[in-house]
């Protein structure tokens, strides 16, 4: 590859060799100056050759400029979204995204996996809308998590957290966007823009819970796909304040083998050309249906399924995220040591 100097001296000089050509042809060249239609024909052919010249010159120039900004967003995008490890404190890791912007592989979906010593903690989360500004409120709610998750002892905490967070973005947002600091209008009001979030804990004896902002519950996987009911969600994060009482909500517990299955709604809402919704349930199931329950195996299987029913590109930002529980044993519970032992005796 040629050096950056070079290349911006052939960026100038190429253009500039053409330009000189065509000038000097038509004011040197006697054959320019003649009417006649074989003159006509050879001016008109050299003058076709230096246009093609400079679009195929602007052309390869445009393409440069392409592939380095992929390869800026590419980088950027895995700060954002940073390739989980295959394990976690016993639990094997996959996850797979889908954006809606095509040429990028990121959007307004958030995901994050942290080992903590309160357990194994999971957010997944789905901003309103996708394209830059999803991104940067994508980016200000995972870098909170990745804070708060090993700091806060309680999970209502870490949603607390995140509320902060995300609100302390909007208002940045919303001086950056005032047209008195020379923003350009918004796409939507920032009073619209919110973020549902699903927050869960794993404890090291498979116990789950959770807090749900207006996220789709995650299908427990063993056999089948089943979906968790974890009850009421509380509302999306952004247009009203979190409820003075946060309870988390338990979930039961991951058994050794099983897995959960986190998604955004662009799996669940994204329609083939009759509009009929994608099967998510059904495509996790056919997945599954040969233990054990393999995560890569599984986000390979769901999207290629997921990409043959729209044929194309979904309409929105598509996520999901398995956990598989690879510990060897889930200890007994409180109270079940004394109701074992009067069974067997």
């Amino acid at each position: 590859m040629a050096p950056p100097r070079i290349r911006r001296a052939l960026a100038l000089g190429l253009p500039t060799a053409w330009g000189a050509v065509a000038i000097t042809y038509k004011l040197v060249c006697p054959l320019a100056q003649q009417n006649g239609l074989g003159a006509r024909i050879v001016t008109s052919a050299v003058f076709f050759a230096v246009g093609t010249g400079l679009i195929l010159h602007v052309r390869g120039a445009l393409l440069r400029e392409v592939r380095q900004l992929r390869e800026i967003a590419g980088a950027a995008q895995n700060v954002l979204l940073r390739p989980l490890p295959p394990r976690v404190e016993g639990l094997a890791v996959a996850a797979g995204r889908l954006s809606a912007s095509r040429g990028a592989s990121v959007g307004g979906d958030l995901y994050e996996v942290a080992a903590t010593d309160h357990g194994v903690r999971v957010v997944m989360g789905d901003v309103r809308g996708h394209g830059l500004a999803a991104i940067a409120t994508a980016a200000a709610v995972l870098g909170s998590f990745r804070e708060a998750a090993h700091e806060e002892p309680e999970l209502p905490l870490v949603l607390r957290r995140l509320e902060r967070a995300l609100g302390r973005h909007l208002r940045e947002r919303s001086r950056a966007e005032h047209p008195a600091n020379g923003g350009a209008a918004p796409d939507s009001p920032l009073a619209e823009e919110f973020v549902t979030v699903l927050l869960i804990e794993i404890s090291p004896d498979g116990e789950v819970t959770a807090l749900n902002c207006g996220h789709p519950w995650p299908y427990r996987l063993s056999g089948h796909a089943e979906p968790v009911r974890g009850g009421d969600p509380l509302p999306p994060l952004g247009p009203f304040p979190l409820p003075a009482d946060l309870s988390v909500l338990h979930c039961g517990a991951l058994l050794p083998g099983e897995a959960l299955a986190l998604h955004t709604d662009g799996m669940e809402d994204a329609r083939d050309a009759a509009g009929r919704f994608f099967p998510l349930q059904a495509a996790l199931t056919e997945a599954v249906r040969v233990p054990p329950v393999a995560p890569q195996t599984v986000i390979r299987a769901v999207y290629s399924r997921l990409l043959r029913h729209t044929g194309r590109l979904p309409v929105d930002d598509a996520a999901l995220l398995i956990l598989r529980n690879d510990r060897k044993r889930v200890p007994l519970q409180q109270g079940e040591t004394a109701r074992r032992e009067s069974t067997m005796t």
